[in-house]
């Protein structure tokens, strides 16, 4: 599969597997199922009180949440809607920033042009299948890319390490990162030694290191293993 690299906030670039054509396939499927869960639930719905009675407006409104949903579920669920959290994939920017309302109003009103105008979704399918980054034209304008991920790792799976009570703290320095950052370190650095790319890790732990003024002389592994549980001392078992 193909691979997309992407800076995180420590400035550590992490490889993600690009979401193929058939994940996302099934994921504009699945949505398309839910619409029309939707439109049953309303059509029994308008059926029972009487019909709509050729009410325009009230046909209009109706329609909106199908005419939104793309947009408001990457927008309030991180990148993903339905079809696209039980897929894995979500919409991520290439340049390992958060995608904002730009980003999502951008590739959702390309979404209207591609599925509409563009001989309904095959000018952006053929669009993903020669970028070589996964990407359809609102992807591209918008600066985002569909990426597969991974079973969602709980925070206690990555920096809630046990640590013995008598514990002794090396670096006090970590007193300066907040929750999110250890948290980020932690995961790049799980992420990194699974996958054997020792080339992050140390490009992770030198950040570290220079982020927090700390001078050691530990191997890169050590020194992350010891920032993580001396966060996790400090924290949670004080």
């Amino acid at each position: 599969m193909d691979k997309i690299g992407i800076s995180t906030t420590q400035n550590v670039t992490i490889e993600y597997t690009i979401a193929s054509i058939g994940d996302r396939i099934l994921a504009a499927i699945l949505d398309y199922l839910l619409f029309l869960v939707y439109f049953t639930i309303i059509g029994y719905i308008i059926s029972e009180i009487g019909g709509l009675k050729n009410n325009a407006y009230l046909s209009m409104v109706l329609f909106l949440p199908v005419f939104f949903y793309d947009l408001y579920c990457e927008l309030f669920f991180n990148g993903q809607s339905l079809g696209k959290y039980v897929m894995k994939i979500k919409v991520v920017k290439i340049d390992g920033s958060q995608p904002n309302l730009g980003s999502y109003l951008l590739r959702w009103i390309f979404r209207l042009i591609e599925g509409v105008v563009f001989f309904w979704g095959l000018v952006g399918l053929f669009t993903i299948l020669i970028n070589g980054k996964g990407q359809r034209l609102g992807d591209i304008a918008a600066k985002t890319a569909v990426i597969k991920i991974g079973k969602k790792i709980a925070l206690q799976d990555t920096i809630y390490k046990k640590v013995e009570t008598d514990y002794n703290v090396v670096f006090r320095e970590v007193e300066n990162l907040s929750e999110k950052d250890i948290t980020i370190i932690s995961e790049i650095f799980n992420y990194a030694l699974k996958e054997g790319k020792f080339d992050v890790i140390n490009q992770l732990a030198d950040k570290t290191k220079t982020t927090l003024n700390i001078k050691t002389d530990l191997k890169s592994i050590a020194f992350l293993e010891t920032i993580i549980k001396d966060f996790t001392h400090l924290h949670f078992n004080e």
